[in-house]
Order: structure tokens, then C-alpha cells, then sequence
């Protein structure tokens, strides 16, 4: 989906603060969904159903970005500056960075502008320690990953520099590998176990639960909330990173819009619905896939990719060889150094979605998104 001519608009249109420009980026977007077959490309949204509304009487722009979240790009597979970029933009606007499985320096911890909002407890367990856990508005028990589901998370060897293996608590040059299962949840009494062992390492952080689209997601969402969690996280099969194989992109997982589906009818037939939060991911890239999920029952949007490709992600998918030319996706302070992202362009992306969701929603004359 992300064309050259797609990556240049979205990367163009954010810099210069064009919102017309950012249309075309979309539109185009959109136009590869119908074509490429996704299941949101498929959908119409019946903007005749109901009267039109003004658009000022849509809920306002930072309604709608409090809602965002940035996806779980560990400090390791991604450098420096470009988690510290999504931190602030997400900080600034009111949503939530995620800091991935890689931990966080002590030195962001302490601050309220660049830490990450959302702390995730890996089956690695890299870098969680009890401060790092103090820090977290949102606690994330990532489960599986939505593009690579089953195969747990690596960092290779020639990424491990040693400010990684001082974050991670680990070894510098020893590649670190996740483990596709934590090795204490087998069961859901399990997952409450750590659930109330997070909660009670941070009492006042909301706890989720990081799960993948899949048949029989819905279940599993039950037990979660049966089990205390705060919020459920459906995670779609296009997700990832250039780390991600493509034979896993490609042929593992399923997509977000079913998961999320079958998890809002489940949840709804046990009488579970409103005692937890439902998130999704899973390459969302324009206000319409927001308005999709929601109609679908997501009440928080995970983005991970597109404010990468915002940051200057050029989709050369060598983010596992620390080659990455524009400095997003390694510890190269070389390559570092031609990073060009700044959080401004991210908060001028999401408020861009934000304004394309309250026009849908004006057309299909709703006021919210609840």
C-alpha cells in the first residue's frame, strides 16, 4: 500500500502542512484498499443513511487524537531519536507512545516530554524493571505480534550496541530473541496472575493485553476480561515492520477487521463489553480505516508504520541489517545522523487523520465516534 508516490505525499504533506496535499496521499491509499482487496476496501460507508451533520458539531480534533497510539517499536530495532520523535509528538497531542519490548533509558523515564506512555512486558522481559513499570500510564502484555504472530521478537547481533545492552540489561554483540510463548502463561489463570502483578507494580497504569486477529480471538478477549485487563489489543496480520519476514506478512495472521469483529459480537454475547477497552492495529494510514474500526467496535487506533514513513521511513525493509540510510531503523551513529524526523511533522500527521475522521463522521451524521 505504500507506493513511492504514497510515501513522497505523505512525507511532503506533513513537512509542509498541506492539507490537501495529505488528501491526495489518502485517496490514494483508499484506491489501493479497493484494488488490493482488503477486507476495508471492500466496505462502503453509507454517508445517506442519515442526514448530514455540520461539521462543527463533529467531537473536536483532540477528542479524536487522544485516541491515537504509536505501535510497539522496541528502542533497539528503531534508533534513538526515532522513538524519542514519536514519544513527543504522542505526548504533545494527548495520545500515548508505545516503547516497545526494548525498555527505556533511565534518563527518559524521569522525563514527562520524551518518555513512551505505554510500557510493554515482552516474553523476553528486556528491560522491565519496577521504575520502568512506575513510569507507564499503560501497561502492555504483548502476547503475539500481528504480522509475525507465533514467532516471537529478535534483535541481531550487529544491533546490539552497548547503550541496547545497557537499556536491555543484557550482553552487547549477543543477538536477543524473544520467545514466542512467555514461559509463565499457559493458561488464562496464568495471564490474570501477571495482569494482577503488573497492576499491583503500578495501581494507577491501565493494564492490556496485546492479542492477534485469528479465528477464535474473541474467546481469548472473554478471558482477558474476565481477567481484570483494562484493554484488549486486536493485532492485524499487515502490520510490521521491515523486520517482519514477508513470508510471514504474507501467509501468517489474519486480518484486524475480522479479529475485531469477532472479538465486539463475543464480548457483547457474554455481557463483557463495557468492562473493557477494545485497540486495534495493524497498518491503519488514513481517517477512513479509523472509521472502519470504530464502526466495527475499536474505541483506540494503533499506528505504527505511517509515522515511521513520516519520520523519513523510505520502506527499504533492511531494518534487521542496521543499514537503514535515513537513520530510523538503526544504532549507526553515522546513519543516525541523517535523520530528519522532527514531532511536529507527527502531530501535524495525526491531526490531518483526526480532521479526514470528523468529516466521515459529519457525512455519515454521527457527532462521535463513540
Amino acid at each position: 500500500l505504500f507506493t513511492p508516490e504514497a510515501v513522497f505525499r505523505l512525507q511532503h504533506s506533513t513537512r509542509t502542512r498541506q492539507y490537501e496535499e495529505f488528501r491526495r496521499y489518502t485517496d490514494e491509499v483508499d484506491d489501493q484498499h479497493e484494488r488490493l482487496m482488503t477486507i476495508r476496501g471492500l466496505l462502503r460507508l453509507r454517508t445517506g443513511a442519515l442526514d448530514p451533520v455540520p461539521l462543527t458539531e463533529v467531537e473536536g480534533i483532540d477528542a479524536i487524537t487522544r485516541r491515537f497510539m504509536t505501535g510497539a517499536m522496541s528502542y533497539g530495532s528503531i534508533s534513538q531519536e526515532a522513538h524519542e520523535t514519536l514519544a513527543i509528538a504522542m505526548n504533545q497531542l494527548g495520545g500515548m507512545s508505545n516503547s516497545g519490548e526494548g525498555g527505556e533509558d533511565p534518563e527518559r523515564l524521569r522525563d514527562p516530554e520524551r518518555r513512551s506512555a505505554i510500557k510493554q512486558i515482552a516474553s523476553g522481559r528486556f528491560g522491565v524493571t519496577s521504575e520502568y513499570l512506575t513510569f507507564a500510564k499503560d501497561i502492555q502484555i504483548k502476547i503475539a505480534q500481528g504480522a509475525k504472530p507465533g514467532e516471537g521478537g529478535q534483535l541481531p547481533p550487529e544491533k546490539v550496541y552497548p547503550w541496547i545492552a545497557r537499556t536491555r540489561h543484557s550482553t552487547p554483540g549477543i543477538g536477543l530473541i524473544s520467545p514466542p510463548p512467555h514461559h509463565d502463561i499457559y493458561s488464562i489463570e496464568d495471564l490474570a496472575q501477571l495482569i494482577h502483578d503488573a497492576k499491583s507494580a503500578n495501581p494507577a497504569a491501565r493494564v492490556h493485553v496485546k492479542l492477534v486477529s485469528r479465528f477464535g480471538v474473541g474467546t481469548v478477549a472473554s478471558g482477558v476480561s474476565k481477567a481484570h485487563a483494562d484493554v484488549v489489543l486486536i493485532s492485524g496480520h499487515d502490520g510490521g515492520t521491515g523486520a517482519s519476514p514477508l513470508n510471514s506478512l504474507k501467509h501468517a495472521g489474519t486480518p484486524w477487521e475480522l479479529g475485531l469483529a469477532e472479538t465486539q459480537q463475543t464480548l457483547l454475547l457474554n455481557g463483557l463489553r463495557d468492562r473493557i477497552t477494545v485497540q486495534v492495529d495493524g497498518q491503519m494510514k488514513t481517517g477512513r480505516d479509523v472509521v472502519i474500526a470504530a464502526l466495527l467496535g475499536a474505541e483506540e487506533y494503533g499506528f505504527a508504520s505511517a509515522p515511521l514513513v513520516v519520520s523519513g521511513c523510505v520502506m527499504m525493509r533492511v531494518c534487521h541489517l542496521d543499514t537503514c540510510p535515513v537513520g530510523v531503523a538503526t544504532q549507526n551513529p553515522e546513519l543516525r545522523a541523517r535523520f530528519t524526523g522532527k514531532a511536529e511533522h507527527v502531530v501535524t500527521f495525526f491531526r490531518f487523520i483526526a480532521e479526514q475522521v470528523r468529516e466521515h463522521l459529519a457525512a455519515l451524521g454521527l457527532r462521535s465516534l463513540d
